[in-house]
């Protein structure tokens, strides 16, 4: 069977994808997940070098290596809290490339025809050519919707992701002009681009009917237009749900390039990532209660009136008065947010953790759906300062515990331990699903300054009479706070805790955390 050997692979190949996203959707299982991705990936790459590529393996290499060496730099030199930016940049590559071969297999339609006139047979043409050859009239006109399906989708992609990168990144972009992170449009707003939408699909017709390939370059400008002024109408607090929109997008466009050139792993792959990214968005738009639609439509949040004002002074407090609420407390939650990220501070809190359960407290996680910059961006950090996941829950796990718990420590989050969400109707934030700290009997938020954070909006959780201000940089914070961690162990402190075996002299705990000797025992 021709190709035999590079079907089989591609059937294995994207069996591991699959496996690779089940995988990620557990952090245990998340490490064996990245290496089915890894496999699968370099099988489909073999076989399509020995397959669909063959004989232009100097070029594949060349370009292969070149990848590579791109991928090694930013693997290693980008800080995990530019992971998002990094992966809407990515996901403008995946849409360039979709144009690229959208246009290319234009030309070779158009060669083509002008080679089966002038009587050529074709028969030394290249594998895509020689595919484009075979195909019935029909199959052209098919081949062609599909092109510029891959093209269109492909473009919106490409400047929507560098928008949504240079949004992301504010004035650390390496893009030779400035974004404005905030929500922009033109005069017309959503005409303008509604406007495109309906020129592409006169381009489209005009296309089809042979008008010309100029059709498909004023196409394209369309679909670049439309991805720039979508992405510019959205601010950047809700560029999270924008990245994976733009990643289900990135994933369609991969899918039409894969039947522009037959090729059905591409299909199967692309497949994946259009429904996994659209998911996705369809949960944290969810988790933010955004309409899905008009996510898509872009510029969606705003307020919708006057807001509360809010009553109170935020009040503040020093580590030793943070460590004494901690050294007493048996139930502690604390909320990480991209604060955390930015300051690098998750070996910190890995280390307060150790800390507090070496006494026999109780101390989880309660992880935002929208947490951070990015899904998950939380998980990974926690994962890498080697934070237990048993520990680490969900806010519809966690939120109902909060009125037993003693301190709830907030770390570099506002928006999602907003109260605002749920008593101001004309909160831009009003009906978001939010982690409810504030019913905690403490609660201590370590926050840089008193400003309203990265999205703009006033938190009445900073001036509630339980709530104290733990103010600095959250490493720094925390590194003083550690210290004045009591070490010391009390048996049975929670209810829900085992008492810790007694040896000789000393209470044994991990080898990893603090251990004291008996008569320190209070």
């Amino acid at each position: 069977m021709e190709n035999a050997f590079t079907i089989a692979a591609y059937v294995v190949a994207g069996v591991l994808f699959i496996l690779s996203l089940g995988g990620l959707s557990g952090q245990e299982s998340a490490k064996r997940a990245v290496w089915y991705g890894i496999v699968g990936m370099a099988i489909a790459v073999l076989a399509t070098l020995f397959g669909p590529g063959s004989g232009l393996w100097l070029v594949s290499l060349v370009m292969i290596a070149g990848g590579a060496a791109v991928g090694y730099q930013l693997a290693t030199k980008v800080e995990m809290t530019e992971m998002p930016e990094l992966v809407a940049i990515m996901h403008s590559m995946v849409g360039l490339a979709a144009v690229f071969v959208g246009f290319n297999a234009d030309l070779t339609i158009n060669a083509v025809e002008v080679a089966k006139a002038a009587g050529d047979t074709l028969k030394d043409a290249g594998s895509f050519t020689a595919l484009v050859a075979k195909k019935t009239a029909v199959e052209i006109g098919i081949l062609k919707v599909e092109l510029v399906l891959g093209v269109w989708i492909g473009a919106v992609t490409f400047t929507g992701s560098v928008i949504a990168y240079a949004k992301l990144a504010g004035s650390s972009s390496k893009l030779p002009f400035e974004v404005d992170t905030g929500a922009k449009k033109l005069p017309g707003g959503h005409y303008l681009n509604a406007g495109a939408a309906a020129l592409s699909v006169i381009l489209l017709i005009m296309y089809l009917s042979g008008a010309g390939s100029w059709t498909l370059v004023l196409l394209t400008l369309a679909g670049l237009f439309i991805g720039y002024h979508l992405i510019m109408g959205i601010g950047g607090a809700d560029m999270p749900v924008v990245v994976s929109m733009l990643n289900s997008y990135s994933g369609w466009a991969a899918a039409a390039i894969g039947f522009s050139l037959g090729n059905d792993l591409l299909i199967v792959v692309g497949a994946l990532v259009g429904s996994s990214g659209a998911i996705l968005s369809y949960i944290m738009c969810k988790a933010m209660n955004r309409s899905f639609v008009s996510v898509i439509l872009g510029g969606f949040g705003g307020p919708a009136g006057e807001q509360m004002a809010v009553e109170g002074e935020q009040i503040a407090i020093e580590a030793d008065g943070v460590a004494t609420a901690l050294n007493e407390a048996d139930s502690i939650v604390i909320i990480p947010g991209y604060g955390m990220a930015v300051a690098q501070a998750q070996a910190s809190v890995a280390e307060l953790t150790r800390k507090l359960r070496a006494k026999g407290k109780e101390v989880r996680f309660a992880i935002h759906p929208v947490a951070g910059r990015l899904p998950g961006h939380m998980n990974v950090l926690l994962a890498e300062a080697k934070v237990p996941y048993d520990i680490v829950l969900e806010m519809d796990e966690i939120n109902d515990d909060f009125p037993e718990t003693d301190v709830a420590i907030v770390i570099g989050s506002n928006d999602i331990v907003n109260p605002a969400a749920q008593d101001d109707p004309n909160s831009p934030i009003a009906g978001m699903p939010v982690l409810e700290c504030w019913k905690s009997k403490q609660v201590f938020v370590s926050k840089r300054g008193k400003g309203t954070g990265y999205s703009g909006i006033e938190n009445p959780l900073f001036f509630k009479e339980n709530t104290r201000m733990f103010y600095g940089d959250a490493k720094e914070s925390l590194d003083k706070l550690l210290p004045m961690i009591d070490c010391s162990v009390r048996i049975n402190a929670h209810p829900t805790k085992k008492p810790r075996q007694l040896v000789g002299l000393f209470v044994l705990v991990r080898a990893d955390l603090c251990i004291e000797p008996l008569d320190k025992v209070r």
